[in-house]
């Protein structure tokens, strides 16, 4: 891998976009301004837009991934420079914490805001910011995640990638002023080229796109994500050569007779993924309650630092170590640890490699719940290899079955890629593309399958969507739960109501009447809380006779509303409450304090809008 281009770069643009943010700005709408007005001149269309959009965004993401990859070289090559395999690096013990604290100063002191995670935070600006990623998403993963990555953390860059690059294909959708159809395929075109750049593995870039972001897989979609993918990768290759990120040769053939094996590491990696994504987000829970950053970034990184100490493979993305086990190479994978003196001895090797598949995902969720910045892709793939190996080893130990350690390994790390993300063809043909195993499609579609299907039946939803769905906020290839999931509540809430008090007479509730062009009354206590609705239908009969305006109150006329909305409530379940109702109009309540009315009809106006944006493709 190409070593030159350090890190100094991202950090002087973070630095100068902090400190002269509207001289960026000027530049950057210049620019953007001569390419649409070149294009207006040129009499493009927008389809012909998105797709030279669609290479550009390739083009970027491509270069992304030169950055990323050669800074956290560069660093690594600097810290392991001299090292002896045979022997202890006590600074695994500091860098972890260091690469934390330089990542959490450049948050708190230059970009003001944590960039998020990567994948969530874009599937949450599709879903609910009509794709539209903040501007400073187009530097603060990039620079933040070397320095986390560089010095030990335990994370990948896949996904500070496809937050860079979608962040820049989100803006110059935006740029363009194009609809949110095409900047939600602009993402997609960056999720591909990221993953295409990085892994060198253009086919299965395009199905993560499809089914990790839920893009609608079409001519129209699938021609800019195919130029996108191309056009990253041959810009990667430009820059980083041709080397495959890992290496794979078939040692023996595949034969049918260890289907069994392969359908029983399909659950077993299906109930890994479980214990990865449970204990992961366990992890980042307990870090969050400590509210103190620094502290946060000191306890973490200490207990990392002596994780990796005492297992330096679990340094940073861990792609070396993979590449020793596709190569039945154990020795090499425990060198700088105290488990090398025991190399010759099976048991402690395999000791050694449970401790990596147990004590993996708790450097990941200490690496990122402590503020550093990373992906769970790359962890994936290194839990997934090494539980394979472990697998076909532990056969071979009890004298069971002498199965290729190799070939477990790479299928392994599809079965957990499945599990955890929930996306088979994405693993199946990664794996397939990046390690040249094609010979292994039948056993990568098998255990891909039956791992998908146990974590899916186990947890419906995965690290990246969790608590998107918890709060009705993942948008899916459902197209009627998709168009609700874009729906915001607070838009389509109507203040425009006439108040009655609950202590008003009739007299009081008649001049309000005759303020109001609506037929329905809120009736609130003096505390603003919403007791009942008066309807033009209640006073009716008795609003002519003036004999009774100072006998009869609002208590005599207000019912209970049919149903109650929760500004906390999502747009499923406010339709689900308009359905069993039957109701046209219904109160929004925040808090115990009454917001509004929202209205059937101009939630299906709502819909109708977004469900032409959704679907426009041109």
């Amino acid at each position: 891998m190409n070593s030159q281009g350090g890190n100094g770069l991202p950090v002087f643009f973070v630095y100068f976009q902090r400190y002269y943010p509207d001289l960026c700005r000027r530049i950057m709408n210049r620019i953007v301004s001569n390419l649409y007005k070149k294009a207006l001149s040129l009499h493009l269309s927008q389809r012909q837009i998105t797709m030279i959009l669609a290479v550009a965004v390739g083009l970027i993401s491509g270069l992304v991934a030169v950055v990323l990859k050669n800074g956290v070289y560069w660093i690594q090559w600097l810290l392991s420079e001299g090292i002896r395999v045979d022997g202890y690096n006590f600074l695994y013990v500091l860098y972890p914490l260091f690469g934390l604290l330089v990542t959490t100063w450049i948050v708190r002191r230059l970009l003001k805001r944590h960039p998020g995670p990567g994948i969530p935070t874009t599937l949450y600006a599709i879903s609910k910011r009509k794709s539209r990623l903040r501007k400073s998403n187009i530097y603060s993963s990039l620079v933040t995640s070397i320095f986390t990555v560089g010095f030990g953390g335990s994370a990948g860059l896949e996904a500070p990638a496809v937050q860079t690059s979608a962040a820049i294909g989100s803006n110059l959708g935006a740029s363009f002023n194009l609809n949110y159809k095409t900047k939600t395929l602009l993402i997609g075109c960056a999720a591909a080229g990221s993953l295409a750049s990085i892994f060198k593995a253009p086919v299965a870039a395009i199905i993560f796109a499809v089914e990790v972001f839920m893009l609608d897989l079409t001519t129209v979609s699938l021609v800019p994500l195919l130029l996108a993918s191309i056009s990253a990768l041959l810009t990667a290759n430009m820059f980083l050569g041709t080397d495959d990120l890992l290496r794979f040769q078939l040692r023996s053939k595949f034969e049918l007779s260890s289907l069994p094996y392969f359908v029983l590491l399909g659950v077993f990696t299906g109930i890994c993924s479980l214990y990865f994504s449970k204990l992961y987000m366990g992890i980042t829970r307990t870090m969050e309650r400590v509210k103190k950053s620094y502290l946060k970034v000191v306890i973490g990184g200490l207990i990392l630092g002596l994780i990796i100490f005492a297992f330096p493979p679990l340094y940073g993305e861990g792609y070396e170590t993979i590449n020793y086990l596709l190569n039945d190479d154990l020795a090499d994978v425990a060198k700088t640890s105290f488990f090398y003196d025991y190399r010759g001895s099976v048991t402690m090797m395999l000791v050694f490699m449970l401790g990596l598949v147990i004590l993996k995902v708790v450097a990941t969720g200490l690496t990122l719940g402590s503020g550093g910045v990373g992906g769970i892709f790359a962890p994936s793939l290194f839990m997934g290899s090494t539980l394979g190996f472990l697998f076909a080893r532990i056969f071979k130990y009890f004298k069971i079955e002498d199965l290729d350690a190799s070939q477990f390994t790479l299928v392994g790390m599809a079965g957990l890629i499945s599990g955890v993300l929930h996306a088979p063809l994405t693993a199946i043909f990664m794996i397939a593309e990046i390690t040249g195993g094609y010979e292994l499609f039948l056993p990568l579609m098998l255990t891909s399958a039956i791992a998908y299907s146990t974590s899916k039946a186990l947890a419906p939803h995965t690290i990246y969507t969790q608590e998107l769905a918890q709060r009705g906020e993942l948008i899916t290839h459902d197209k009627d739960k998709a168009v609700l999931t874009l729906m915001n509540l607070k838009d389509e809430i109507e203040t425009g109501f006439v108040i009655l008090r609950d202590d008003f007479t009739l007299r009081q509730i008649v001049v309000a009447v005759q303020q109001s062009t609506r037929n329905i009354f809120p009736v609130l206590d003096m505390r603003g809380r919403l007791v009942g609705i008066v309807t033009l239908d209640d006073i009716r009969q008795v609003m002519f006779d003036q004999t009774q305006y100072d006998e009869l109150g609002a208590v005599d006329f207000m019912s209970a509303p049919l149903e109650i909305i929760f500004t906390s409530d999502n747009m499923e379940v406010v339709m689900n409450k308009f359905e069993e109702s039957q109701a046209w109009n219904l109160p929004v309540i925040q808090e115990d304090v009454y917001v509004g009315f929202v209205s059937k009809s101009r939630l299906f106006n709502a819909y109708r809008t977004l469900l032409r944006e959704a679907s426009h493709t041109e």
